[in-house]
């Protein structure tokens, strides 16, 4: 999948090739982004286009009105994973902007036909554009043919009874309800970062760990220990996740730290991806090192039977 931050560079990507393009903020890319999503993969694919999903590097909250910006489910790393394991060819990820949030409706659409060359638009019920919101999926129905595209507008995806959103999505991954945050999302809760440094304390007790920062602003779930999966530079790994801030030693942030199994390798400053598929326990404080490594093989015995088939 390639990935452009502007659409001058989906333009020179794309080099005149029609595309069928999904549209939205996609935060978390839930089982209802996915079904857009996927739409515009299969038009792509039924008509030989390019697929496309258009959408942006921060949330347009953080421009238009920063005080009711949500709590962010996914982040830019983990989006481009998702969204490339699905098969979509181009993401063009830009920064909303003040220019953005003031420009007219048509002039939005103008911008598609010409960076874009769409044959096809996939949105949501709710997407909006252009100044004051005031494009709208209807907008995009009815003025779809003046700038060489067909709109489709996906229908809300339900579950439970329940409407799919990120807004629920969010309460389940505070309260912990990593199941059901799971199956809403349709794949594993993700969090995606460039590895920091940390302690080195891992290292010295055998289990090294890939530590990745968590932002006042992401969602995320409750302390504790879980088995995770850990995508790398394009490759995938086993883990042990721990959330929290480490309270048998002294002085440290609330962070995650991931021992990513059978890995033997600096990757400080890479791009990582840990998707989490279980719990294995609270986090807990220990009267000592020895006790910590204990319970860290226990917990790296019970991740391996928990990924064993995964």
């Amino acid at each position: 999948m390639l990935i452009c931050n502007k659409l001058s560079e989906a333009k020179l990507i794309l080099d005149g090739k029609a595309t069928a393009a999904a549209l939205g903020t996609f935060d978390g890319v839930h089982i209802g982004h996915q079904s857009i999503i996927q739409r515009a993969i299969d038009l792509a694919k039924a008509d030989s286009l390019c697929s496309v999903v258009y959408t942006f590097s921060n949330h347009p909250l953080s421009v238009m009105a920063p005080e009711r910006v949500p709590m962010q489910i996914g982040d830019n790393i983990s989006k481009a994973d998702i969204l490339a394991e699905m098969g979509v060819q181009v993401l063009v990820n830009i920064p909303f902007t003040e220019k953005l949030c003031r420009q007219p409706a048509e002039s939005f659409l103008a911008d598609l036909q010409q960076y874009l060359n769409p044959r096809y638009v996939v949105t949501g019920p709710n997407f909006s554009f252009g100044a004051k919101a005031k494009g709208n999926p209807r907008m995009l129905a009815r003025l779809g043919s003046m700038y060489g595209f067909q709109a489709e507008i996906g229908q809300a995806v339900q579950l439970d009874g329940r409407m799919v959103s990120s807004t629920r999505i969010r309460s389940l991954i505070e309260a912990g309800d990593l199941i059901k945050a799971n199956e809403y999302l349709g794949r594993y809760f993700s969090f995606g970062g460039r590895v920091i440094h940390g302690d080195h304390r891992g290292r010295k007790l055998g289990f090294p760990t890939a530590n990745l920062a968590i932002g006042d602003r992401r969602a995320m779930l409750p302390n504790g220990a879980y088995a995770v999966k850990v995508l790398l530079e394009g490759n995938s790994y086993k883990g042990i996740a721990n959330i929290g801030n480490n309270p048998t030693f002294e002085g440290c942030n609330r962070r995650l730290e991931v021992n990513i199994l059978d890995f033997s390798k600096n990757i400080y400053d890479s791009p990582m991806t840990v998707q989490f598929v279980s719990k294995l326990r609270e986090q807990k404080k220990f009267s000592g090192v020895d006790a910590l490594v204990r319970q860290l093989h226990a917990d790296e015995e019970k991740a391996r039977e928990l990924l064993s088939n995964i």
